[in-house]
C-alpha cells in the first residue's frame, strides 16, 4: 500500500500550534502508512516528533502586509510539490488555494473550523464598522461557496453546528480539550489556597474582548488587600494599541509582569506558568462571538487543578460548578475583600481532576473520521 499524505495548514498559526500540531498532527501520525505534514508560521520546531511527521515553517510576514496575500500563492505551489491525499485547512484564508488545488487534483478537503470567523469580525472591535462588515461578508461568502466541495468539517466548538448553516451533516465536533505532555502527572487534589500569596494568571490570547483590562483591575484591587499578590499575563496580543495600553497600565507595578505580548509564547512556557500559579482568570467580556464557546484555557486550568475565576456565563458556570473548579464572578463588579475570603475558604477539585477534559476522547473521534474516509 502506498503511503498517504495528510497536509495540515494554517496561515497565521505557528507550526508548533497546540491544536494543529499537538492535537491533529500527532493524532493523525498514528494512522498506518501515513505521513503528516504541518504547514504554518515560522516557529521553533517541536522536539522528538514522530518520524512520519514533517514540518513546513512556510509563512513569515507582517500581519497587515501584501506578504499575507503572496503567502497563499506560495502555499499553492507547496501543494503542487507535496501532492497531499488529504488536505486540512485550519483557517478560512487558505480555502481559496485549497479549492483551486482540489479542482485539478484528487484530494479530500477538510475544513477545521477553529472559530466562527465572520461572527468574530462582526462582534469584535478590531476594525472600523464598515470594514468589519465587508470582511465578515467576504469570509462567509467564501465559506458558503466552497462548502459543497468540502468533504468534512471539524468543529472546535459545539455551538458552530448551530451557527454555521452550510455544514449540513458533514461535521464532527473536536473540542479543544487538553492534550497532556509525556511528563504530565495528575495534580494533587483537593486544592485549597488558604493563606498562600495569591498568584494570579491570565494566559493565551491577550485582547480587550477577553477581559485583559478587567483582569488588571482585579489584580490591582487584590494587591491593595494583600501586597503579596502577584499577577502574570502570558500570551500574544495582535492589537498594537491594546498592547501599548497594557504596558502603560502595568508600568511601575512590579507585582504585574507581561510575558510575550508582541511575540508568540511556546505552549510549554504557558503550562509552566499554570503550574506556578494558584488562581487562573477567565475574564472574557460578554460578546456574541465568545458567549457559547469554551475557552481552551478552561480545560488547561482544570487539567492542572488550578482554581478558576470565570466571568458569569451559564455554560462556563455549569462546568466549573460541576467539577468544583472555580467561582463565577462579574469582573466589573467585585468586592475584593469578599472575594479574597471566598478564595481562601473554598475547597476546589474535591472529586479529583475531571476525566472528560482530555484530548484522548477527541482523538478517538478524529481517527474514526479518517477510518470512515478510507472505507
Amino acid at each position: 500500500m502506498s503511503e498517504k499524505r495528510i497536509l495540515i495548514a494554517s496561515l497565521l498559526k505557528p507550526i508548533n500550534d497546540t491544536r494543529m500540531y499537538e492535537k491533529l498532527g500527532l493524532s493523525l501520525s498514528k494512522l498506518k502508512d501515513t505521513h503528516v505534514y504541518v504547514c504554518g508560521f515560522k516557529a521553533p520546531l517541536p522536539a522528538a516528533s514522530p518520524g512520519n511527521l514533517s514540518f513546513q515553517p512556510f509563512f513569515s510576514f507582517k500581519r497587515l502586509s501584501m506578504g499575507r496575500v503572496k503567502a497563499q500563492l506560495r502555499f499553492y505551489r507547496l501543494l503542487e510539490e507535496i501532492k497531499p491525499d488529504v488536505l486540512i485547512a485550519c483557517t478560512h484564508e487558505l480555502l481559496l488555494p485549497c479549492y483551486a488545488y482540489r479542482r485539478k487534483h484528487k484530494v479530500k478537503l477538510i475544513y477545521d473550523v477553529q472559530e466562527n470567523y465572520a461572527l468574530n469580525l462582526l462582534k469584535q472591535n478590531n476594525y472600523p464598522p464598515l470594514l468589519k462588515q465587508a470582511l465578515a461578508l467576504g469570509v462567509r461568502s467564501i465559506e458558503k461557496w466552497i462548502s459543497p466541495k468540502i468533504h468534512h468539517f471539524l468543529l472546535a466548538e459545539r455551538s458552530y453546528a448551530d451557527e454555521l448553516l452550510f455544514l449540513e451533516n458533514r461535521y464532527t465536533v473536536l473540542e479543544n480539550k487538553y492534550k497532556p505532555s509525556v511528563s504530565y502527572t495528575s495534580p494533587a487534589t483537593p486544592v485549597m489556597i488558604k493563606e498562600k500569596p495569591l498568584r494570579l494568571l491570565y494566559s493565551g490570547t491577550i485582547g480587550e474582548e477577553y477581559g485583559i483590562f478587567e483582569a488588571i483591575a482585579l489584580a490591582e484591587k487584590l494587591f491593595q488587600v494583600n501586597n503579596t499578590t502577584t499577577f502574570t499575563i502570558i500570551g500574544y496580543c495582535a492589537n498594537k494599541g491594546t498592547l501599548h495600553e497594557i504596558k502603560q497600565r502595568i508600568k511601575e507595578k512590579g507585582y504585574i509582569r507581561l510575558v510575550g505580548g508582541d511575540k508568540l509564547v511556546p505552549h510549554e512556557q504557558i503550562i509552566e506558568e499554570i503550574n506556578g500559579s494558584n488562581v487562573g482568570l477567565l475574564p472574557y467580556q460578554p460578546n456574541d462571538s465568545t458567549f457559547r464557546c469554551i475557552p481552551t484555557k478552561l480545560y488547561e486550568y482544570m487539567a492542572h487543578a488550578l482554581p478558576i475565576l470565570v466571568q458569569q456565563n451559564p455554560l462556563w458556570h455549569s462546568i466549573v460548578k460541576h467539577h468544583q473548579a472555580g467561582i463565577s464572578v462579574d469582573f466589573n463588579n467585585i468586592d475584593e475583600q469578599d472575594l479574597t475570603t471566598t478564595l481562601r475558604q473554598t475547597l476546589f477539585y474535591t472529586s479529583s481532576t475531571p476525566e472528560n477534559i482530555f484530548w484522548r476522547t477527541e482523538e478517538d473521534k478524529l481517527l474514526q473520521v479518517f477510518h470512515q474516509m478510507n472505507q
